[in-house]
């Protein structure tokens, strides 16, 4: 069942004065790295990054329970997967862009969704401050409510900038992380199927 969503963007300061607070804010932090704002290279920076946390951010003021629900009646019940759907998410824990491809697939249980929706899904739940784990859970979470699904199933597979450019600094590494539900879940058949499918088996 999808729960309130503690990201929802906040309603406390209109857009222009946030983006305002925003640049200042990383005006600052250019000067507290040792640098000169003022100079040519990064007068313009805190406007630039602050355009790009507004993109990466997308997803906080979007809903993808009302993307989801524009859905149809449809009797067909075998399996329904979107493979190789590549998302780009940030990091919560140093804000580091983590990317990736997304695999859904689901059981319909006389309701379907079009492929855009369930792309633009993922996209909105990764367009926010995430762990991959619960990346993968929420995308699960919301086909599963909205669509009624008798099962569904969800592994994403993405390399994490925070690992592969800074700290140990392992590039290559992907972490996979998989959420199942219903049928995908309670029956070893059906999770197999999935799995076999979206690996080109």
């Amino acid at each position: 069942m999808v729960t309130s969503d503690p990201y929802q963007a906040s309603e406390l300061a209109d857009p222009e004065a946030r983006d305002l607070e925003l640049r200042a804010v990383l005006r600052r932090m250019i000067e507290l790295l040792g640098e000169d704002p003022d100079r040519e290279g990064l007068r313009e920076t805190p406007r630039r990054i602050a355009a790009m946390y507004r993109e990466m951010f997308e997803g906080l003021a979007l809903d993808p329970v009302q993307v989801l629900s524009v859905s149809f009646e449809e009797s067909h019940d075998e399996m329904v997967i979107l493979r190789e759907i590549p998302f780009y998410s940030m990091c919560e824990h140093h804000f580091m862009p983590f990317h990736g491809e997304a695999h859904v697939g689901y059981l319909p249980s006389g309701r379907i969704v079009g492929l855009s929706k369930i792309a633009r899904a993922v996209e909105i739940w990764a367009r926010r401050p995430q762990v991959q784990e619960r990346l993968t859970a929420q995308i699960a979470d919301s086909i599963e409510s909205v669509l009624g699904t008798r099962g569904v199933g969800v592994v994403i597979e993405a390399e994490h900038l925070c690992m592969t450019a800074r700290g140990i600094r392992k590039p290559g590494a992907r972490m996979v992380t998989s959420a199942m539900r219903g049928l995908f879940r309670q029956n070893l058949e059906t999770r197999q199927e999935f799995l076999k499918l979206i690996r080109h088996e």
